[in-house]
């Protein structure tokens, strides 16, 4: 069991590095992460995503909080955005976490890594969408919300990765986009984390120590550590070319997803 608490401390401490210093969220390190530590201790191929997105997810939560309310301190988060917008994150992240239980480990590599494309192409080309509109009215946001809700679900992630080009498209200013985006975190991962919970619950041959698809040990791990290390990383933000190293980011998220491609057959 340390051994294991190791790999997860080491998993975390990476996690909140990364984070601090690419502003990406934690999800997209932690996932491939935790499915590698998975395999080193042999819990069954079929439970390895599920307890990797769920896991993700309810890290998620206390990162999250100690993320908004840096932002709340420099005036950064919309909260009447906020406000908004939750309803339609938590029905969508619940439904999308309950779709995500009944599937298949290989579905949801294909989808996590064709996210992981995604992601690492967009770092690479710098490209963010022209701001064209105003927040939609009351079902347009909540629309909006299922939306980046279930996707970010199925993907073990707080959601930046998506509200973040919403908000901007939406013209609202890019550090507004990111503080908003790190509240919206919240209830992304309490619906998320919440249905991957329940949804397992029943699940047989999960391993010790887990709450539904939710590992205990890999997520005192995480939390203890990428808190830690997460200012270390916005410090280095500071003094490294974050440009240059996104791209050498992205290159290894394309490394990392082609790998999880090949295991899936």
């Amino acid at each position: 069991m340390l051994t294991s608490f190791m790999i997860y401390a080491a998993v975390g401490a990476i996690a909140g590095i990364l984070a601090g210093l690419l502003g990406i969220g934690g999800g997209l390190v932690i996932v491939p992460m935790l499915v590698f530590s998975f395999t080193l201790q042999n819990i069954p191929q079929e439970l390895m995503m599920h307890l990797a997105l769920g896991t993700s997810l309810a890290s998620i939560i206390f990162t999250s909080i100690s993320s908004f309310r840096a932002h709340h301190k420099r005036g950064a988060v919309r909260w009447d955005i906020f406000k908004r917008i939750t309803p339609g994150i938590l029905v969508g992240t619940f439904a999308g976490s309950c779709v995500a239980s009944q599937l298949p480990t290989h579905i949801l590599k294909g989808i996590f890594v064709a996210f992981l494309y995604y992601v690492a192409t967009q770092m690479i080309l710098g490209k963010k969408p022209p701001a064209t509109r105003q927040i939609p009215g009351t079902t347009g946001i909540f629309g909006a919300g299922g939306i980046i809700g279930s996707f970010s679900s199925l993907v073990g992630i707080g959601g930046g990765t998506l509200s973040v080009p919403f908000l901007t498209w939406c013209n609202i200013p890019v550090h507004h986009a990111i503080g908003t985006s790190s509240a919206i975190g919240l209830p992304i991962a309490l619906a998320g984390a919440f249905g991957y919970i329940v949804n397992g619950l029943n699940t047989p041959n999960l391993p010790e120590l887990s709450v539904g698809y939710v590992y205990l040990p890999a997520l005192l791990g995480i939390i203890c550590f990428s808190v830690l290390t997460a200012p270390l990383g916005a410090r280095l933000a500071h003094s490294l070319p974050v440009d240059k190293l996104k791209r050498i980011f992205a290159i290894l998220l394309f490394v990392v997803a082609t790998r999880m491609l090949l295991s899936v057959f």
